[in-house]
């Protein structure tokens, strides 16, 4: 059976704004059976990079929001702390940027919460059984919530092809040791040209997997003791713990589709996903820029099955004609692959198909347009 994906285009006008049009596409979707009352309610969003400005604006959140509220439930928005040293690294910077791009309570009308705590560690672990992971590390406040809604920006990305619900769920959940895990197989190392041996990461390793062998050597980080949670790459205060990108693409995918099975379970019938399809990117909201958009907006859309939502979005996004001058480098025309225009080397696909086979929903769908 197919799933049914609800789709608004960007057109607008004076009796029917785009705030309207979110109200009427979640609606449709079928949120109020999805929310009940005093359920607490994560959002999960990212809030970007400073010096990002294609993250979903704040006030586009609000309709939802107000929905949330009017159906006797507690909204708060949330995102995990990053693995890499950026302006989200820990809950203070990370918030810090996120009402400095905008997400204020007066906009929002919501309390911002960041999902794993302080400096990333605050986890709750789940038990999934699958390939990769036989139990995935996700923040502790995106399993204790009563329900959730995905609000993804959809856009191309360097590692998966493109990012959008499942993304923005399996690895913007995961807390800092499941974000390494995902990416790296092995334990960080240390950058000895740039290790000014000051002891910090020691400090903070929970393992003791981190030693000076002795006063003029670089600090030094033991495979077999490390456990991955990636806390001394965070504290190191001249960026010398370095993360060994060395997992395959294909493996990278499947295992951000676990994580994102482990934070639906138990919440399969209290989650909802709402795409944005506009400022279509070439890379991730992470980094502190983004790139002329590779595509028109094209619109918004919603469901409750991330499988089906992101096929639709990609779909969508690759029935639009390209712009040329931008980092898309082939595929402008109707029906091309735009992602592999930007990304040559990626299938992402592969996401998508491992995301059904293990039953997190279908890449089959019916678009219905609001």
């Amino acid at each position: 059976m197919k799933s049914k994906v609800y789709f608004s285009s960007m057109r607008a006008s004076i009796k029917r704004n785009t705030l309207d049009r979110i109200l009427g596409l979640v609606n449709s979707a079928g949120i109020d059976s999805k929310i009940s009352k005093n359920d607490l309610v994560a959002i999960k969003i990212h809030f970007g990079e400073k010096g990002n400005t294609s993250y979903v604006r704040p006030v586009l959140v609000r309709p939802v929001v107000d929905r949330i509220r009017e159906l006797g439930g507690k909204p708060f928005l949330t995102d995990a702390n990053t693995l890499y040293v950026g302006t989200r690294g820990n809950a203070c910077d990370h918030l810090t940027t996120a009402l400095q791009n905008g997400f204020d309570y007066t906009v929002v009308n919501a309390p911002l919460i960041i999902a794993d705590g302080l400096r990333g560690s605050t986890k709750n672990t789940v038990k999934v059984g699958l390939k990769h992971a036989d139990e995935v590390h996700i923040g502790a406040e995106v399993v204790n919530s009563d329900a959730i809604i995905s609000i993804a920006h959809f856009k191309c990305h360097e590692l998966t092809g493109f990012g959008g619900a499942i993304k923005n769920l399996g690895m913007g959940s995961a807390c800092r040791e499941g974000k390494l895990f995902m990416h790296s197989t092995v334990a960080p190392y240390v950058a000895g040209d740039t290790c000014i041996s000051c002891g910090v990461c020691i400090m903070h390793c929970a393992a003791g997997a981190i030693s000076i062998p002795d006063d003029n050597a670089a600090a030094h980080v033991a495979p077999e003791k490390c456990v991955g949670c990636g806390e001394c790459i965070l504290v190191c205060q001249n960026s010398s713990i370095k993360i060994r990108w060395n997992e395959a693409i294909p493996t990278v995918q499947e295992k951000i589709v676990e994580y994102t099975y482990g934070v639906l379970k138990g919440k399969e019938n209290k989650s909802l996903f709402i795409n944005f399809i506009t400022q279509v990117s070439p890379a991730c909201d992470c980094y502190g820029y983004n790139d002329a958009p590779i595509v028109p907006d094209i619109g918004i859309a919603v469901s409750d099955d991330p499988v089906a939502l992101d096929q639709a979005c990609a779909d969508l996004v690759n029935a639009a004609v390209g712009f040329r001058d931008t980092a898309l480098q082939s595929g402008y025309g109707k029906g091309e692959d735009k992602f592999k225009g930007v990304y040559d080397y990626i299938d992402w696909e592969i996401q998508l198909k491992y995301a059904q086979k293990i039953g997190l929903g279908s890449t089959g769908y019916e678009l219905v347009e609001i």
